[in-house]
């Protein structure tokens, strides 16, 4: 079987590692893998060394789109993909998540009649202000093969009218939809070892197992409003006060330029003068995965971390008012506060003041790719 995995940002780089790994370990005598860089996303970090340690073999094109508005974007995105895919011909084509680059790799290819495979379909915000969520929902619409992460995915697509009981080859219009755990439990159980060993973040800057805070926010909701991003800074300027614990702050260059631009100057010197709050540059993976392992908690509005927080068994504040991830709230592992900053301090003592958490197998058993693989066999 040859398939195209189109992969544009750094976390689907990541996610595509997990299916690399198991088509290399084992089906390589059954899968070829041909692997489409978008651009959408450009990173120095994302170089060849980057690929090699995740895994990954180096992209066999890139389009180098780079960023612009959502139209041109995913216009460039789709020009380049179709022509790729009428010049390799692929059985199917592979998207991950909720990218421009993952809503123009499944229009593209649906639209000349190639399988789309979709890997975390039936993630749902519910909250259609979110571009994440219109792409998820039509690139669900547009695939033959759904892989979802967890059951709440399977009655998302149920109540969109997918059949769960289909057990014939998939088609366009009678797609097959599968729950198979996550490939980023895959990654993070795999990583980890590898994170153990060869990344010293935690010693440079000095930090204590369990006696730090890990937060990251990007989003455009809180990096863009002044009173959100306010908001979110004072209150975690109180919660390190209450905690008496060093708070890690990885900034994207972005967010630190929105920082400057729209914190009140006191507040802004405030920040960056406390000697407990780390303001670094944005961590690698395998760093990202150390920080998370041996923090206290993570306050973060990213879907990615929200998540990770959950498989290293960490209490998570999510700073946002709705989450793909519903399971992890449910079970009283995470609170959404948004970017209100009483809601933020309440969060944090009520998270702190928990102690019988618990943390049940939402996302599977650690060989989601392998799962996937098996099945793109076995109904394409």
């Amino acid at each position: 079987m040859k398939i195209v995995t189109i992969i544009g940002a750094r976390p689907q780089i990541i996610k595509a590692a997990a299916i690399s790994r198991a088509i290399k370990t084992h089906f390589a005598h059954q899968i070829k893998e041909i692997i489409v860089h978008t651009g959408q996303h450009y990173d120095e970090n994302m170089s060849a060394i980057f690929f090699q340690e995740m895994g990954i073999p180096p992209a066999d094109y890139n389009l180098s789109v780079g960023s612009g508005n959502h139209g041109a974007q995913t216009a460039k995105m789709i020009d380049g993909i179709e022509s790729i895919l009428l010049h390799e011909n692929p059985d199917a084509l592979l998207v991950f998540g909720d990218t421009n680059s993952t809503l123009a790799g499944a229009l593209a290819a649906v639209k000349i009649h190639i399988p789309v495979i979709h890997i975390e379909a039936g993630l749902r915000s519910f909250n259609k202000s979110m571009p994440e969520e219109i792409n998820r929902i039509v690139c669900d619409h547009a695939s033959t093969l759904l892989f979802t992460p967890t059951e709440q995915g399977m009655q998302n697509l149920s109540k969109e009218g997918f059949s769960l009981k289909n057990n014939t080859k998939a088609t366009l219009n009678s797609p097959r939809v599968f729950k198979t755990g996550d490939i980023m439990y895959d990654n993070s159980l795999y990583f980890a070892k590898i994170s153990a060993k060869r990344t010293s973040i935690v010693t440079t800057l000095n930090l204590d197992e369990g006696d730090f805070i890990l937060c990251t926010v990007h989003r455009d909701s809180n990096t863009d409003q002044r009173t959100n991003l306010e908001n979110i800074v004072r209150g975690l300027l109180r919660i390190q006060q209450i905690s008496e614990q060093k708070i890690v702050l990885p900034l994207h260059p972005r967010t630190k330029k929105k920082m400057e631009e729209l914190l009140p100057t006191e507040l802004f010197k405030t920040l960056h003068e406390n000697p407990y709050v780390f303001i670094i540059e944005p961590a690698g993976f395998l760093d990202m995965i150390a920080l998370e392992s041996l923090c206290s908690m993570v306050i973060t509005d990213s879907g990615g971390v929200q998540k990770e927080a959950f498989f290293f068994e960490k209490p998570c504040i999510i700073l946002r008012e709705q989450t793909e991830w519903v399971e992890i709230v449910s079970n009283g592992n995470a609170l959404l506060v948004g970017s209100d900053e009483e809601k933020l301090v309440t969060a944090y003592q009520k998270l702190r003041s928990t102690k019988d958490f618990t943390y049940p197998a939402f996302f599977g058993d650690g060989h989601a790719a392998e799962e996937i693989c098996r099945l793109m066999l076995q109904y394409l």
